[in-house]
Parts: structure tokens; sequence; C-alpha cells
């Protein structure tokens, strides 16, 4: 049986209700997006959330659990957890939960002190969702290495540190292994340097990549590769790409697919915190950059310069009259679109005429679309209309369109 066609029979088995929490033969199928803390969310947001994912062909789910959470409600953590489980498989996603997290560490949890406590949580958890037909797999640990208490630590105190942290993560692979060994285990590293910490144990091996460079991915994802190879496991990206680490979307997927490497993009939704440098879908559905579903569907930028096509806004003229209208517009003349009540309709219709050509093109920054300003002041009030502003914006408008275009 050729590799994609593994893919595609794992992949529907995933999705048609089989047993997901058995291992699968090929993880390279999988299309998944990190939920934050999804699982805390009401029913009406998850499955609105979910819906957004699901027409993007996203088929699993990487979240979030809370020992802290567990802590204040062990039965209300739980039955959240379920449901959150529960309702993605019936959406038709599979969930890797994350039972602890590396960022922001409490060192104290991986003192000998904390073990009896850490263990009854993940016990609960494991024992709840361990037959789950939802549940792709176990990830251990988010980013052990990723705290302050390791990167901070003095390069004498840093590899006992490492050490603590590698003892911590072998002991709770080992344990959900003894308390579910037909699940599957993993552990999301920082980077594929630390992937050889529990590479004997976990079934599939696991790595995040926030590189800034084509060069630089390769060879994390190389790191992962050999490591897996030694081992004899699957690997996958669980954890990638963002705007503020010069990590695109459009880079970082295609990388992971030429290579057919499974891959959890953070994250499913614009939010407050991340949603600066994060992010696919806004709560009301729109999105901050179709490129990044454009990759998530696996298409990618032409960055071939020899094969590229220029696109010419004014083929047909259309960015000639474009500026004639603006011309028009800015000298009052409102029958310029038709008859209007307010010489400012005038000129916003003439403007989104040049920002359509402009955008469409790709010829303006998108960070905020023009058509997005237009939309905005149309929707005020006739007499709240910044009147002298919305002339310039229009000029401005026409003197790109002429640069880009280069009419005279």
């Amino acid at each position: 049986m050729t590799r994609s066609l593994i893919s595609a029979v794992a992949l529907a088995l995933a999705l048609n209700g089989a047993a997901s929490a058995q291992p699968l033969e090929d993880y390279s199928s999988i299309r998944g997006v990190n939920y934050g803390s999804g699982w805390r969310n009401d029913q009406a947001t998850i499955e609105r959330d979910l819906g957004y994912a699901k027409r993007l062909n996203i088929n699993s789910l990487r979240v979030w659990l809370s020992f802290g959470r567990y802590q204040q409600d062990p039965e209300g953590f739980l039955d959240s957890v379920e449901n959150f489980v529960r309702t993605a498989n019936g959406l038709g996603f599979t969930t890797m939960p994350i039972l602890f997290n590396g960022n922001g560490l409490d060192p104290e949890i991986l003192r000998e002190g904390f073990r009896p406590e850490g263990d009854e949580y993940v016990r609960a958890v494991v024992d709840r969702l361990k037959d789950e037909e939802g549940l792709i797999m176990w990830d251990i640990m988010n980013e052990p290495e990723m705290n302050d208490y390791y990167l901070r630590a003095s390069e004498a105190d840093q590899p006992a540190r490492e050490a603590e942290l590698k003892d911590f993560v072998r002991h709770y692979v080992s344990l959900v292994e003894e308390l579910a060994p037909d699940n599957v285990t993993t552990v999301g590293y920082g980077t594929s340097q630390f992937v050889g910490h529990s590479a004997d144990l976990v079934d599939v091996i696991s790595y995040h990549d926030y590189m800034p460079t084509r060069a630089r991915a390769e060879e994390n994802l190389q790191g992962a590769l050999d490591v897996a190879r030694e081992y004899g496991k699957q690997v996958i990206n669980s954890e990638t790409a963002c705007i503020a680490r010069a990590n695109p979307y459009d880079m970082i997927l295609e990388i992971l697919d030429d290579h057919e490497v499974g891959w959890y993009i953070f994250e499913l939704m614009i939010t407050p915190y991340w949603g600066v440098i994060h992010g696919i879908f806004y709560p009301d559905g729109t999105i901050r950059d179709p490129s990044i579903v454009a990759a998530v569907m696996g298409f990618y930028r032409n960055r071939d310069v020899t094969t590229m096509i220029r696109p010419n806004p004014n083929r047909e003229g259309q960015a000639v009259r474009a500026l004639r209208a603006i011309e028009a517009a800015l000298s009052e003349d409102t029958s310029v679109f038709g008859n209007t009540q307010d010489p400012m309709d005038a000129v916003l219709e003439a403007a989104e005429y040049a920002a359509n050509l402009l955008e469409s093109a790709e010829m303006v920054p998108m960070i905020e679309p023009p058509t997005a300003m237009i939309k905005y002041w149309r929707g005020l009030p006739e007499s709240e209309r910044p009147r002298e502003e919305i002339r310039e914006f229009a000029y401005e408008l026409g003197n790109q369109l002429k640069e880009w275009n280069k009419i005279f």
C-alpha cells in the first residue's frame, strides 16, 4: 500500500468513528490546529469555532488541559474535557489533550513531593478519556524547556534542571503508557533539540517550529526526523506558525507538506491575548489573512521570479477610469456614480473603485485594507464623517494607483 493511500485510510478511520485512541499506521494526514483552552468554552462557542475549522478541512485539535482547574473542581473539569472530546469527535475532529505545560512552569511540580498529586490528576484524566473514540494521542507536556526556570538558569545549573525536566516527562509518559497501553503518547518539545529526551518511550516524535527562515526550519525538522529514524518512530509538528517570529504559515506548512509531516498550527482563533501574532478566524468567522487559509488548504504563493506574472489592473483601462472618478468626486461632482445626497458618498464610491483594483492586485498593504476604512466611513451618519480625512484618503489611493500602474 502506498504512503498516500495509507494516509487516506488512516484519516478515514479516524474521522469515521474508529477507535482513534488506537495507534494509526500513518500520522502524516494530520491537518490540525491548536485551540487554546477550547474545552473551557461554552457549547455554542465550541460548535461555532469548530464549524470554522471544518470549512478548512482541519481534522484534529490540540488543547491545553489544566492541573489547577482540576484541583479546583475535579468532576466539573473532567466533565468539560470529556464533553469537548465528544463534541469534537461528533463534528469530525480527533483531539490531542496536553496534560502539563512547560510555559510559565512552576518548578515545584518537578519535585518528588508533587508526584502524588500529579499522578492522581493524570490517572483521573486518562481514565476518563482513554477509551474515547475522538482521542488521537496524549501530549504529556507542552514545551518542557520553554520557561525561565530552564532558559534563564546559569550555565552551571542548566544541566541539572534539564535532567529534572527530562525525569518529569519520562515519569508521566511511563504512567500514561501504564494506564492506557493502547493509547498513543508524544511530548510537544519546543524544538527538535530535545526530542531525544523521551524518544525511546513515546509513540510519536513531536516538535515545534518557530524558526525565522526556510533553512533553519528545514534544519529543525531534520533534527526530529533523524531521531525518529534512529528509534523507528513517526514525526509530527504539534505547534507552528507565527507572524511575529518570521515563521509565516505559507512557509512552514509548505515545508511540512513537502516532507509529508502532519502538523498543528497555532492557532484556530484570533483571541485578545495571542491575536496580534496568531490565529485564523475572528469570532464572527471573518479572517485576517487569506494566505493562511490557502496554506492550510495546501496552496502556496509562487516565489519563482522566472514564472511570476505581474498583475496589471489597467489592462482594460479601469485604473484610468478610477482616477477620473476620484478627480470628479473630489471636485464635488456628485453625478459621477449617479446623483447622491452627500458628496462624500461619491468620494467613497470612487475611493472603493481604486481600492478594489489595488487590493485585488496586492498593490497596497493589507494590514488595514482600504476597503475596511471605506466600509467604516459609510456606516457613520453623514454629520459624523471626517470629510477632509476621506478626501485625503481618496486622493492618496489615486496616487498609489497612478504610481503602481505608471499612469502619467
